[in-house]
């Protein structure tokens, strides 16, 4: 069904969030003062291995199907695919081209959504107020798995509504004990001993 679009108001009021970063100066001293062997190290050059760091975790994570696991057991990130969204998603672009309503159409991935997961319930020790931690990944994270997932859309893990995330870890761990358990056993077999 089709209907029409309404053109934006380009000259409208606009909501910006205020921007805030970790990584200021503040973050600086304080992790100084918890690390004094670190004191001299410029602040530009902590910031720089910090970013380097969180680089080559994204990319590992966009690399390998099961994800990563962050450092100081602090949980997990993984990428999903997930169906696509049951509520319309217009296309503004050509929506305003034809001057009708289109929806996006995700023809390069079957119209399945790649998300970014995060999850801290499967840990070994259990953080303080783990139920209200947030995951938002940076920009040049996302923009990156927006690029590689048309590509390589079905290598990651299917991800269905309403499913619970610790259930594909116990699963997982279940999957790898087994093969574990199985290798072990037959490390010594040889099918040509009749013996």
């Amino acid at each position: 069904m089709t209907s029409k679009i309404r053109k934006p108001d380009l000259n409208a009021p606009r909501f910006r969030p205020k921007r805030t970063s970790l990584l200021n100066e503040a973050f600086c001293i304080r992790f100084k003062k918890k690390y004094p062997q670190y004191k001299d190290i410029p602040n530009k050059l902590l910031k720089s291995v910090i970013v380097g760091f969180n680089k080559k975790l994204w990319e590992t994570v966009i690399e390998y199907r099961d994800g990563v696991e962050l450092p100081e057991n602090i949980g997990y990130i993984f990428i999903g695919t997930c169906n696509p969204a049951k509520k319309n998603n217009p296309d503004y672009i050509k929506s305003l081209k034809y001057n009708q309503q289109v929806s996006h159409r995700n023809f390069a991935s079957d119209n399945h959504l790649a998300k970014i997961f995060y999850t801290n319930f499967n840990n070994k020790y259990r953080l303080i107020d783990r139920e209200i931690w947030q995951f938002k990944g940076e920009r040049d994270f996302t923009r990156a798995v927006g690029r590689e997932y048309p590509e390589n859309w079905k290598k990651y893990i299917r991800v269905e509504p309403y499913m619970l995330i610790n259930e594909l870890y116990k699963k997982r761990m279940f999957r790898n004990n087994y093969i574990q358990e199985v290798s072990e056993l037959t490390k010594d077999y040889n099918e040509f001993d009749l013996n």
